[in-house]
């Protein structure tokens, strides 16, 4: 309880600025950001199986966020925060279901690629964004040639007050981040409370930048300030009922859930590990479905689990979900006592914080890993990059699904059929193009590495029609299944028709080590009853049955 209690402060104090800077990056009004904060984390405690996950506003989600509604309603509008508290309740509907459902499962059609791809995108997105509130401008726009033309138009009108506070604070949140923690284990800090120490860097900006602001009237000047926040408890609020809302909803709704189940998850196993623990995605998914319930009925928009606050979570020694519940309660009281102090708080600061947190999202090391390991990987990420940042988040990341799907079906459409032959001495068989092996011309043994569907059967035959015709002493053809996974109605057509074709030339057709799943599945067919050849359990042994010379 103790550490519970210790890791909430430390995080309540750490997700204040960036409750109130992910509102603003969502287009939403600063306390916003704050009741997203503060009841999703107490209902993702009561639900959830992760002791450090940290629940609340994120930035990719905010993003999301910003690209739905902002198609539906004008910022700043009360229809702009209905439309918000409608995609969280139909995103936490949505989770909530597919939890019960155990559709889990349904994450891994992100690849890492695309996920990749789509998050490194969202931060240049997030920054270039920023860029207007660092300058003291207008501006607008959900795609990045939108953003730069409508900065460029805007630039004349540049608040120096507002650029020169903007880029210290830039300035010095990255020398917090990277030389603060080696300068306090100096002094004689501990590496964890140096650690804890450089993450509360947004909070002493904040705490200078307001202070300058208040006591110089900034605001006077053209500086653009958070101005009042309503201080108190989170209303209660009633998303729209809209049907026809809803429909147009469900899919951006439905992308803003994949995606914040898969950052939750990831984090969530993540942290787990390292304690040797393990978390329960499907009920993960009903956790977080509750949390966006949640924040949908107290004036939030869609919340997921951070990567930062967690870690901080962690480090800070949250060992229950009941540090979620506490930092939830920790942001209440923030509500109720500190909102008065943020009058003077200016928006370059909020914008400053976004920007360095997110360009750490920007990951080029798994972009240059990826082009040397997969070209066709490497194409998703960068269509699924390029895509986002030019026509917009929802389409990119759908683009990158799709793109990472027909790659799919195109590599396993031509699977790799190898020849094998007798390690000379063993009972091992390798591939003839790669080993010394012994063969025979009356045995053709082929190893398929991939399980057999619809798009790759046709494949198989072609590659045996081939063989037969090139080799006038074939008598027996060896199937060697150790890779087969799979056989669909389509592929078992397929090995009808080449059982039936060999047996006409005069060729019979064999199994080897055929697994078990596979086999109960062939054995409801008549393939095996009608089959030429015979069903061996090793290929060894087929190939001393057949060809015992």
């Amino acid at each position: 309880m103790v550490d519970d209690s210790v890791a909430a402060a430390i995080v309540t104090i750490m997700v204040i600025p960036q409750s109130l800077a992910y509102a603003l990056l969502a287009g939403l009004p600063p306390e916003v950001g704050l009741y997203a904060g503060m009841v999703p984390p107490i209902l993702y405690a009561m639900f959830g199986t992760s002791g450090a996950l940290a629940v609340g506003p994120v930035a990719v989600v905010s993003l999301m966020t910003a690209a739905t509604v902002g198609e539906f309603a004008q910022t700043g509008s009360a229809a702009y925060l209905d439309v918000a508290l409608a995609l969280a309740l139909i995103s936490g509907l949505m989770l909530a279901l597919m939890g019960v459902l155990r559709l889990g499962f349904l994450a891994n059609f992100l690849s890492h690629p695309v996920i990749s791809g789509f998050v490194t995108a969202s931060g240049l997105l997030i920054a270039a964004s920023q860029l207007k509130t660092l300058l003291g401008v207008g501006g607008g726009g959900h795609t990045l040639p939108e953003m730069l033309h409508s900065l460029w138009r805007e630039l004349p009108g540049t608040n120096l007050i507002t650029l020169g506070s903007g880029v210290v604070t830039v300035a010095f949140l990255f020398w917090v981040r990277q030389g603060l923690k080696p300068l306090l284990k100096q002094v004689g800090f501990s590496a964890r409370a140096a650690d804890l120490g450089a993450k509360m860097g947004p909070v002493a900006a904040i705490v200078v930048t307001t202070l300058a602001s208040a006591w110089l009237d900034w605001s006077a000047q053209g500086v653009k300030v958070v101005g009042s926040i309503p201080q108190g408890l989170p209303p209660l609020t009633m998303p729209s009922w809209n049907p026809a809302l809803w429909q147009q909803l469900l899919l951006p709704a439905l992308l803003i859930s994949i995606v914040g189940f898969v950052e939750s998850v990831s984090v969530g196993q993540t942290l787990a590990a390292r304690r040797r623990q393990r978390i329960e995605p499907n009920q993960e998914l009903v956790a977080l479905g509750a949390a966006n319930v949640g924040a949908a009925f107290t004036g939030g928009y869609p919340v997921s689990g951070g990567f930062s606050r967690s870690v901080v979570n962690f480090d800070a020694g949250a060992r229950t979900p009941g540090a979620g519940l506490m930092t939830g309660v920790g942001l209440l009281l923030a509500a109720l006592l500190l909102t008065p102090w943020l009058v003077a708080l200016p928006l370059a600061t909020l914008a400053a914080t976004i920007v360095v947190a997110v360009l750490a999202l920007v990951d080029v090391g798994t972009m240059v890993r990826t082009w040397r390991y997969s070209r066709a990987d490497f194409a998703a990420l960068m269509v699924t990059l390029l895509a986002t940042l030019l026509v917009g988040v929802e389409i990119g990341l759908v683009m990158g699904v799709v793109v990472s799907l027909l790659m799919y079906l195109a590599r396993t459409s031509q699977p790799h059929i190898a020849e094998v032959g007798q390690v000379p001495g063993t009972e091992h068989f390798r591939n003839v193009l790669r080993h010394q092996v012994l063969t025979h011309p009356a045995l053709l043994s082929l190893r398929v590495d991939e399980s057999l569907y619809f798009a790759n059967a046709r494949a198989l035959e072609d590659r045996i029609n081939e063989a037969v015709a090139q080799r006038p002493a074939l008598q027996h053809v060896v199937l060697q299944c150790s890779a087969i996974n799979d056989v669909d109605a389509s592929a078992l057509e397929s090995l009808e028709s080449i059982a039936h074709r060999l047996q006409e030339a005069g060729i019979r057709l064999h199994l080897s080590e055929v697994k078990g799943p596979v086999m109960d599945r062939l054995q409801r067919s008549d393939f095996v009853t009608n089959l030429s050849g015979q069903v061996f359990l090793t290929h060894y042994q087929a190939v001393q049955a057949l060809t015992p010379q």
